[in-house]
């Protein structure tokens, strides 16, 4: 992980920990009970700027297969054609385009969001969760994110309509994010 870092005067560069962060999400099931999953593969990198938050940046990819609901039969479903077509798209991505309404440890960052081949605009609720030295003299950072999406919006439309009314699963998604990251050597 100690690779080179070429940032500009008072920026530092980071790698996510993909041992040490989750991404998570929440859907409607029959319209009565959630279920939730996860991504097991994350990368990327984030970009801080002490002097002037605003500046940071983050660039993350999720590899769609790594999704697990912990159920099998489920999770190939969900990897089909007729959900994310791990196959045909096999990472989502986000790309910052501004951070706004710095108050303190908190911020909106909005980026691209793009799942299935499509891309959207988003805002993502941060919280800083702060920074630490590791027990090997690294450097740590830790943040929290939250936002929620129209999985209808990125062309996830499969559903099924429920014999009493309805539909199987919810349009609206939730996702969270926990993600810790490790400052690259200069």
């Amino acid at each position: 992980m100690s690779t080179s870092a070429a940032t500009a005067a008072g920026t530092t560069t980071w790698t996510i920990d993909a041992a040490h962060s989750h991404v998570e999400f929440a859907v409607k099931h029959l319209m009565i009970s959630t279920v939730r999953g996860r991504f097991g593969g994350v990368s990327g990198t984030v970009t801080t700027d002490d002097a002037d938050p605003a500046k940071g940046r983050a660039q993350i990819e999720i590899e769609s297969a790594t999704i697990d609901t912990r159920e099998a039969q489920r999770d190939t479903h969900l990897k089909s054609a007729d959900f994310f077509d791990v196959e045909k798209f096999p990472k989502l991505t986000f790309n910052s385009t501004r951070i706004s309404d710095v108050k303190g440890q908190n911020f909106k960052l909005i980026g691209d969001l793009t799942i299935h081949g499509v891309t959207r605009e988003v805002t993502l609720d941060v919280t800083s969760e702060g920074k630490g030295k590791d027990p090997w003299g690294g450097d740590r950072a830790a943040f929290s994110a939250t936002t929620a999406i129209k999985r209808s919006d990125y062309g996830l439309t499969w559903n099924q309509a429920l014999e009493t009314g309805g539909i199987l699963v919810g349009d609206d998604i939730k996702i969270s994010l926990d993600v810790q990251l490790v400052k690259k050597a200069a």
